[in-house]
């Protein structure tokens, strides 16, 4: 009885020993690995698509189910650059931030002042093993603000001036378009009566603005202003001309017929001997 006392202390031993190693095994390694149909996973229902506009404030979002302990990363494809773990950032470039709210499934990666070359991938990551990532594709646009026949456009006394702002990659159609005479924006109910503004939201959007019944106080810089891109300009001529299109424009001389009939003369008095 006394002798088997020893071995019965030893075998305690070493049983509690293969005890606590298999219970640190499972904490150290077995929980790295997610359990089947209880792991962390993306919410792929989330927009994997995103547009931003140069200058303005976009926000990369990503979605994470059953995160449990693990973290969640932010990767730049481009130079398979570290930008966030959890709600720190890893990079010196202060335009990124992390943002996460306690007990959220939301992980953002915010980007201030965008340009286009940030246009590209960004993967979010889960610190399982292996890492499992989801992909989402940014692109940084500058809405073109465009007035057709741009920067003169001439235009006979009494009749109707008629000027088209289209605006392109824009993220969303522009809230508001504002048009402008001399940089005092145009009131549609003035005195002057005869203006009226026409817009069309879409992929482009166009705003046409048509002045009837031109004259000469007319003539000036009309700035057409969408909300969310940069203003363009025309310069408007009201002229006493049947022919306008004839005047100086784009390095082309004003008095274009009579140079036409000048060259006909010359080249009918031009007497071609053949030998």
């Amino acid at each position: 009885m006394s002798t088997s006392l020893p071995t019965l202390i030893f075998f305690m031993f070493s049983f509690g020993g293969t005890v606590i190693g298999l219970r640190n095994f499972r904490t150290d390694f077995l929980e790295e690995w997610p359990t089947p149909g209880t792991g962390p996973y993306f919410d792929t229902s989330m927009n994997s698509n995103f547009t931003g506009l140069v200058g303005k404030t976009v926000h990369l979002i990503c979605k994470v189910k059953n995160l449990g302990n693990r973290t969640v990363s932010w990767v730049r494809h481009r130079d398979i650059h570290l930008l966030t773990v959890g709600r720190y950032t890893y990079t010196s470039d202060q335009r990124f931030e992390a943002l996460h709210s306690p007990h959220s499934e939301e992980w953002t990666l915010r980007i201030r002042y965008p340009q286009r070359k940030d246009s590209g991938v960004y993967e979010c990551q889960i610190s399982t093993t292996p890492p499992i990532g989801h992909p989402v594709h940014l692109t940084i646009v500058e809405p073109i603000t465009e007035i057709v026949g741009a920067p003169d456009l001439f235009v006979n006394k009494g009749s109707t001036i008629n000027l088209t702002c289209l605006v392109r990659f824009a993220p969303e159609p522009p809230p508001m378009m504002t048009w402008s005479h001399n940089t005092v924006e145009i009131n549609f109910d003035s005195p002057r009566g005869g203006v009226s503004l026409v817009t069309e939201k879409g992929p482009v959007t166009s705003s046409r603005l048509m002045i009837q019944k031109a004259v000469a106080t007319d003539s000036g810089t009309y700035t057409c202003g969408p909300s969310n891109a940069n203003p363009n300009s025309i310069r408007v001529h009201v002229v006493n001309e049947e022919h306008p299109a004839a005047m100086h424009h784009g390095g082309v001389s004003r008095n274009f017929p009579g140079l036409i009939a000048v060259c006909l003369s010359i080249s009918i008095s031009t007497k071609v001997t053949f030998a």
